[in-house]
């Protein structure tokens, strides 16, 4: 069982940048992060793989957002640039250990953009 553990969220104005921490308590294959909108479901922000040099972002985000990973510290980051008031959501890492299957998931950080 590997445990996620999220940090870095709080609230900043329209235009800011935020930077989002997610530290795993083992070794993963694949990272994500993935968001929660007030009232809506959640859904797929970024991904990053460990033994593949592969990103993928949903188009929202894409330009604006970068996704990395520090294989060494079990920890992928989420650099978030040009904010806007729609990116305001709960952000969830998610983890696994085959490509993709998001066995584990953090408990969540809330990004506030304020306008």
């Amino acid at each position: 069982q590997v445990q996620l553990v999220e940090s870095g969220g709080g609230l900043v104005q329209a235009g800011g940048s935020l930077r989002l921490s997610c530290a795993a308590s083992g070794r993963t294959e694949s990272m994500a992060w993935f968001r929660q909108l007030p009232g809506k479901e959640r859904e797929f922000v970024a991904s990053i793989r460990r033994t593949v040099a592969s990103t993928s972002y949903a188009d929202s985000v894409r330009g604006r957002f970068t996704i990395s990973r520090d294989n060494a510290k079990n920890t992928v980051y989420l650099q978030m640039n040009s904010l806007k008031p729609e990116d305001t959501a709960v952000y969830y890492c998610a983890a696994s250990g085959v490509p993709f299957s998001w066995d584990y998931w953090g408990q969540g950080t809330q990004v506030t953009v304020s306008s």
